[in-house]
C-alpha cells in the first residue's frame, strides 16, 4: 500500500495532471448523484416508485444513446469549445426537472442527454499527457481513474439518501449538477492538458477502428461487465430481504464496494509488464469462479466473502479495459472509444435488472446471482478470444499537444501485444 501511494503521488506530481485530474474527481460525484436523486425528487413529487423508475430510465438510457455523440464532438472541436455548451445545456435540464416546468420523463431525458462523460474526457487527457516514454505509466493512471469513479458511486448516493431523508429531495438533484457543472467548467478551462485535435479525413480513417474487433470486444465486455453490475443490484437486495434480514444488504454492498476500492488500489502499484490481454482474460476467469458460488450459498458469511473477492476483481477489470481500449483505437476518436465502454455499461446494467428481476421471481436471489455468474462466464468467453485477435493497436496521432514531449517517431509500443507496431 505504501508502494501505491508513492506511484499515486508521482503520477499526480505530472506537471498538470492534478489540475484536470481533481475537477473531473468533483464532477463524477454529481454524476453518480444524478440518478438516485432523480429517484428521490420525483417519488417525493408523485408518491410513486413506478413514476420515479420511469423516469431514471429514461434518463440512464439517453445518457447511455447521447455519450458517445458529445465524445464524438469532443474529439472534433475539442473540450474546451464542447464541456461549457454541454453543461449549459445541462444546468437547463436540471432546472427544468426541479421547477417542473416539463413532463418529469421529459426532464429526465434531457438530464441524461446533456450529462457530459467527464470520466472519458479525463482518461483521454491522461493518454496526451502520458505519451511516449511516460506511456508505461497509463495502467497506473487508470488506475486512479478507477479509485475515483468507486468513491464517487460509494459517496454520491450516500450524500443523497442523507439530504432526502432530511426532507430535501431536490437538494440531491441540484447539488449534483453544482458539481458536475463546476467540475466540468474548471476542467475545461485546463487547455494545456487539453488532447491535441486533428483534421477531418484523420477523423473520417480513424473512425474505422471503431468497427474493428479488438475493440469491438471491449465494448461487449463492458456490457456484459453491466449485465453483471445489474444483476448484482437486484440479487443482493433480493437474498437480504429474502432471509428477514433487509439490513445485511447494506452490509453487503460495503463489503463488495470497499474491496472494490482496494483491488483498484492494489493494481495501481504492480509493475504491468506482459501482454494486457492475457491479464484480462485471467481477471473475468477469477471473477466468474468467485460469482458461481453466489447461485447455491445460503449463509450470509460465506455470500460476503464471495461478494468481497468478487469485489476485488471487478476494478481490474475496468482498468485493462481503458488500456486495451486505449491501444485498439487512434487518439482521433479517443474520447469517443472511452464514452461507447461507458454507454455499453450502462446499457447493461438497465438492461439487466429487468432480466434479474425475472430470474429472482422464478427461482429467488440464487436465479438473480445466476444472470451476475453468466454474465462472468460470456465475459471469460469474450476475454479468451482476443488472446487470438490479431489486430494490432491503432497508431496515435503524430501531433503531440504542446506541453508533452513529441511521441517517438519511428515506432511506438503496442500496450496490448508487447510488440512493436508501425
Amino acid at each position: 500500500m505504501p508502494s501505491a501511494s508513492a506511484n499515486y503521488r508521482t503520477l499526480l506530481r505530472t506537471p498538470g495532471a492534478a489540475a484536470f485530474f481533481l475537477p473531473a474527481a468533483v464532477g463524477r460525484l454529481g454524476i453518480a448523484m444524478t440518478g438516485i436523486g432523480i429517484v428521490w425528487l420525483v417519488h417525493a413529487r408523485t408518491g410513486s416508485y413506478a413514476a420515479a423508475g420511469l423516469v431514471t430510465g429514461g434518463f440512464a438510457v439517453a445518457d447511455a444513446v447521447a455519450g458517445p455523440q458529445i465524445g464524438r464532438l469532443v474529439d472534433r472541436f475539442g473540450q474546451a469549445r464542447v464541456l461549457p455548451c454541454a453543461l449549459g445545456a445541462h444546468a437547463g435540464a436540471v432546472a427544468l426537472l426541479l421547477v417542473g416546468a416539463v413532463p418529469d420523463l421529459l426532464a429526465g431525458v434531457l438530464v441524461g442527454a446533456t450529462l457530459p462523460q467527464l470520466a472519458a474526457l479525463s482518461a483521454a487527457r491522461w493518454t496526451a499527457l502520458l505519451s511516449g516514454e511516460r506511456a508505461a505509466a497509463l495502467p497506473t493512471a487508470f488506475a486512479l481513474e478507477a479509485l475515483a469513479n468507486g468513491v464517487s458511486y460509494l459517496a454520491g448516493p450516500a450524500l443523497v439518501s442523507i439530504l432526502g431523508a432530511a426532507g430535501r429531495p431536490g437538494a440531491g438533484v441540484l447539488v449534483a449538477a453544482a458539481l458536475v457543472v463546476g467540475g466540468g467548467l474548471a476542467l475545461a478551462a485546463q487547455r494545456r492538458t487539453m488532447p491535441p485535435l486533428t483534421g477531418h479525413a484523420e477523423r473520417r480513417h480513424a473512425g474505422r477502428a471503431l468497427l474493428r474487433s479488438a475493440f469491438l470486444r471491449q465494448v461487449a465486455l463492458g456490457l456484459a461487465l453491466g449485465v453483471f453490475f445489474g444483476a448484482m443490484q437486484v440479487s443482493v437486495t433480493a437474498y437480504a430481504v429474502g432471509r428477514g434480514t433487509p439490513d445485511a444488504a447494506a452490509l453487503l454492498y460495503f463489503a463488495f464496494n470497499c474491496t472494490n476500492l482496494v483491488g483498484g488500489w492494489a493494481y495501481g502499484a504492480w509493475r504491468h509488464d506482459g501482454s494486457p490481454r492475457r491479464r484480462q482474460a485471467a481477471a473475468v476467469g477469477c471473477l466468474a469462479l468467485a460469482s458461481l458460488p453466489l447461485t447455491f450459498l445460503d449463509a450470509l458469511l460465506g455470500v460476503g466473502v464471495t461478494l468481497a473477492l468478487a469485489g476485488l476483481v471487478v476494478p481490474v477489470l475496468l482498468i485493462l479495459s481503458s488500456v486495451l481500449t486505449e491501444s485498439a483505437v487512434p487518439r482521433a476518436v479517443l474520447t469517443q472509444a472511452f464514452t461507447w465502454g461507458n454507454s455499453a455499461n450502462a446499457a447493461g446494467m438497465a438492461g439487466a435488472a429487468a432480466v434479474a428481476g425475472r430470474a429472482v421471481d422464478a427461482a429467488g436471489a440464487h436465479g438473480g446471482f445466476g444472470v451476475a455468474a453468466g454474465a462472468a462466464v460470456v465475459m471469460t468467453v469474450l476475454a479468451l478470444g482476443g488472446l487470438w485477435d490479431s489486430s494490432p493497436g491503432m497508431p496515435k496521432s503524430s501531433a503531440p499537444p504542446e506541453t508533452t514531449a513529441p511521441n517517438p517517431p519511428a515506432t511506438r509500443r503496442d500496450s496490448s501485444t508487447n510488440r512493436k507496431a508501425p
